[in-house]
């Protein structure tokens, strides 16, 4: 059987990353209150269960990413879509919140194996110079998840049920990914025709885990994730302090996600005129300078949705640069291992990111003030993520020195 061309693999990519996003992630937001209203049970303890999925997915990262350093990403992505399938399943028939959580675990370990890292670990391990083109296309199909299932949630649940569209997603998920992850990924994996032992690349990730930078780049990105996803959460609430109405509101919003498109297409031309140091400041600086914008600005509406639309570009190349974080400075050799444990504090930040917003504004007294503390906290992740990008050239050659001593 003839292998698939790379941009079969591309392709195959874009349609799981988007259907996986799409039914295991954004149709629960949509989701969750008709769940709440249908079993009793308090919209904190069902989104409860969410954040649940999301620390189990982070906490799969690792070892996930060690079995495709080792295998590729074929049989962890297969894995994660029929489980993920299962997980749907469980979910829809819960008769109890016993139940239900247990569906949501299920879904988390699913998330960890079809979601960004693996897919990124794909397109790295497969696409060497030509990766960072295929990771914008991707990341930039895959952020249209929301735009098609959210709505098409809503639609189905209002007529069918939660449960039903529950099911129906499971069905997706099983005629579309399974196949998909099974015959389309079906192409030698690099990191077998490598000379070197598996206990050399378990030794050199071991290296670069304990190097100073790793953990300036893994604090500093954790930092901007817990600002970045905690403002978009409570966005619509401070629009909402500002005296606007629910529909401005989610105008405001909506422009911020058309910004993250715009901030995908825009990134490879960035990407190809400045440094890492140059990319990650001016990327994660614009995070910390919309975040204080929306804290300060009052309005009119025109200014919180430029805000918005700034926030949203940063969200959307943050997004290319953390799938090329690693490779930029130790480059693709152990991504998988790198990425997993990178990705670990940044996923239970972004967990957290849904009580983090309310949490803070009880503590400071507004949306406002509490939007004022989460752009210190991106500024400061900005400082840390860029003393990583210039010292991560002395950072390789330390890491290699290590393995040889």
């Amino acid at each position: 059987m003839t292998r698939p061309s790379l941009g079969t693999v591309l392709a195959a990519l874009c349609v799981t990353e988007i259907v996986s996003w799409g039914l295991l992630y954004y149709a629960f937001p949509v989701l969750a209150p008709r769940i709440s209203a249908d079993t009793g049970w308090s919209p904190v303890v069902v989104t409860s269960a969410f954040s649940a999925a999301l620390m189990v997915s982070a906490l799969a990262g690792v070892p996930v990413g060690r079995s495709i350093d080792r295998r590729g990403p074929r049989t962890v992505m297969t894995a994660g879509s029929a489980l993920g399938v299962l997980a749907l399943v469980v979910i829809a028939i819960s008769p109890n919140l016993p139940v239900f959580v247990g569906g949501w675990v299920l879904a988390g370990a699913a998330m960890a194996g079809v979601l960004y890292p693996p897919a990124f670990a794909a397109i790295t391990g497969w696409f060497d110079a030509r990766r960072l083109g295929a990771l914008a296309t991707l990341t930039l199909v895959a952020g249209l998840a929301s735009t098609v299932f959210a709505p098409l949630a809503a639609t189905i649940g209002e007529h069918s049920g939660w449960r039903a569209t529950y099911l129906w997603a499971a069905l997706v998920l099983a005629v579309i990914t399974v196949p998909a992850h099974w015959f389309l990924l079906r192409r030698p994996w690099p990191a077998k025709e490598r000379a070197e032992e598996p206990a050399a690349d378990r030794a050199y990730a071991s290296g670069v885990l304990h190097s100073a930078r790793f953990w300036l780049l893994a604090a500093g990105l954790t930092a901007v994730s817990l600002a970045m996803y905690s403002g978009l959460l409570a966005l619509v609430p401070l629009m909402l302090e500002r005296d606007l109405d629910a529909g401005a509101a989610a105008w405001v919003l909506g422009f911020g996600g058309l910004g993250q498109v715009a901030g995908r297409l825009v990134y490879t031309g960035l990407a190809n005129r400045a440094s890492l140091a140059a990319r990650t400041a001016t990327v994660f600086v614009l995070v910390s300078a919309s975040t204080l914008a929306l804290a300060v600005v009052p309005g009119p509406v025109g200014l919180l949705v430029a805000a918005s639309m700034a926030a949203g570009v940063g969200r959307g190349i943050a997004t290319l640069l953390q799938a090329t974080a690693i490779t930029d400075r130790w480059g693709p050799r152990a991504y998988g291992h790198l990425s997993g444990g990178m990705g670990l504090p940044v996923l239970l930040a972004t967990a957290l990111a849904p009580s983090v917003g309310a949490v803070l504004t009880g503590v400071t007294g507004s949306y406002a003030n509490a939007f004022a503390v989460l752009a210190a906290l991106a500024a400061v992740g900005t400082v840390l993520m860029i003393t990583s990008a210039r010292t991560s050239t002395s950072g390789r050659a330390e890491v290699t020195a290590s393995q040889t001593v």
